[in-house]
């Protein structure tokens, strides 16, 4: 039997999300790939995958602004093994890799035509153990599966419109609008069922191949939801919606020393006490779905379950809100009686109160601390090593960070001269280090975060092969550019993985894998 994967136990692993695998369709998915870098983990040492959110991603590409709390991207299914199944040719999984970053929409364009002839296959086969397993599929997931691909169905319908111009009795969800709309689109819906099917299929087979090689799976769910997602339309009662179901308060961070207007993210916010009388039952649903995937998750801006920055919708900027209180302890009892004990990580980071501490301690949420923020607040920064708790995560730098080599080399030289003093003074406290005087900075900063008391250390891959801010993943606060970094193939090399694994070796972190 497996050993549990907890993170309790002193280990390490990698932050790559796996549209950043390389692989000849556009993106990277859940393919041969991703169990290549599930092999690469096992031997580098490493215990963790980390990745971002894995559902449908927004009109930008984000996967932040999923279409749905519960689905899978569609993208993320590999072509390759659904050849394997028999439902497309081997000619149709064999495309030339096109050249650079990530392609959302041409990996679409690419991926879809074969995804129908897969699903017709997939009909027209109609093998009784396969269908069995589709309808048991669509029964285990009712809760939000036939709402999921009525709004897929419904948004391909109208041209990608936004549901709040829908025709009124679709957006209002009228009864008899909708068994109309689903006698229409029964044969689409069908096809983003078979989607999800498949998705789950893919995902389950690498899951299954990480706990064989030891490597866990670490999600992340993002605190709020995009309103332009099956979950808001098909839920209403529990966000703040007007009548024609534009947000009447959204979310966002007050103006701050960086931004003088604040951060306006636009998604709707929660009726909280309503979903306080409903037993938080929507979230409970969602907690359930990401543990059946993913061993531990990341809980996204968990400031925002003690109190929140409520912006008025249609506020041009975030200095208009105003803080509300959020559901505090009684969401996490509620939530934990009825999920059981989870792997959960508390993103406690930016201008946290002592409350929101007093939150993530209460129920032994293991917190962040990022090496990219150490150094600029003098010796009693709580991101520096020797003040991590073993009751934390460390990184080096998290998605939404520069990568470490761009980080460093965009410091000020005296900036640069405090920092490797600060080094300087750390690594005499490691029992093996390297000499260097930043030309390494990413090594230096992946042998701190080993060495750091914190139970678990993460490492962006980016900062694993030294990569500048071509590599960058996320600029927060710029729309347009982001999350379309991919590895090129081979750049996981033996020499980086060794590497690696003696590092993590020495740091006493290391995982060994099956054999």
């Amino acid at each position: 039997m497996a050993e549990r994967i907890t993170l309790r136990n002193r280990a390490s692993g990698l932050l790559l999300h796996p549209t950043s695998l390389p692989g000849p369709h556009g993106l990277g998915d859940l393919g041969p790939p991703a169990h290549a870098f599930a092999d690469f983990l096992a031997s580098s040492g490493q215990r963790w995958w980390q990745m971002l959110p894995i559902g449908p991603p927004d009109e930008r590409d984000s996967p932040y602004g999923a279409q749905s709390a519960f689905a899978g991207s569609p993208l993320l299914i590999s072509i390759e093994r659904l050849a394997e199944e028999g439902l497309l040719n081997p000619a149709d999984a064999s495309s030339d890799p096109p050249p650079g970053r990530a392609d959302y929409a041409a990996a679409w364009r690419l991926k879809e035509p074969l995804l129908r002839r897969a699903h017709a296959a997939f009909e027209a086969r109609n093998r009784p153990g396969e269908q069995l397993r589709f309808a048991e599929f669509q029964r285990a997931n009712e809760g939000w599966l036939p709402d999921f691909a009525l709004f897929r169905a419904l948004k391909r319908r109208h041209g990608s419109a936004a549901w709040t111009d829908w025709p009124p009795e679709l957006r209002s969800r009228e009864p008899a609008a909708l068994a109309r709309a689903r006698e229409a689109l029964a044969a689409e819906m069908r096809f983003e069922a078979f989607l999800q099917f498949q998705f789950i299929r893919q995902w389950s087979h690498l899951k299954r191949r990480c706990r064989e090689r030891g490597i866990g799976l670490l999600g992340d769910i993002p605190i709020y939801i995009a309103h332009e997602s099956a979950d808001v339309w098909a839920n209403p009662e529990i966000f703040r919606l007007d009548a024609e179901g534009r947000p009447e308060a959204v979310a966002g961070v007050p103006p701050d020393y960086f931004n003088e207007d604040g951060q306006l993210w636009g998604n709707p916010l929660y009726r909280w006490e309503t979903l306080r009388r409903r037993g938080y039952d929507w979230w409970i649903a969602r907690l359930r779905a990401t543990f059946e995937r993913f061993d531990a998750a990341r809980l996204d801006h968990f400031i925002g379950f003690v109190n929140y920055w409520e912006v008025p919708g249609g506020a041009p900027t975030a200095r208009e809100g105003r803080w509300r209180e959020g559901p505090g302890a009684d969401f996490f009892e509620k939530a934990l009686a009825a999920l059981g004990p989870r792997e959960i990580i508390a993103e406690d980071l930016g201008s946290v109160t002592e409350e929101v501490f007093a939150l993530r301690d209460r129920f032994d949420f293991p917190g962040m601390r990022v090496l990219q923020f150490a150094f600029g607040e003098g010796e009693d920064s709580v991101h520096l090593p020797h003040r991590h708790p073993a009751r934390c995560v460390v990184y080096t730098g998290t998605h939404d960070n520069e990568t470490t080599v761009g980080w460093f080399h965009a410091l000020r030289p005296e900036a640069r001269d405090h920092f490797l003093e600060t080094i300087e003074r750390e690594r005499a406290r490691a029992p093996r280090h390297l000499q260097s005087e930043g030309n390494e900075i990413h090594w230096e900063m992946i042998r701190l975060a080993l060495g750091s008391p914190a139970d678990t250390a993460i490492l962006p891959v980016q900062d694993l092969l030294g990569l500048g801010s071509e590599a960058r993943m996320n600029h927060p606060g710029i729309v347009e550019g982001n999350w379309a970094w991919r590895l090129k193939e081979g750049a996981l090399s033996g020499e980086v993985g060794g590497r690696l694994r003696e590092l993590t070796q020495a740091a006493g972190r290391c995982g060994e894998g099956a054999s």
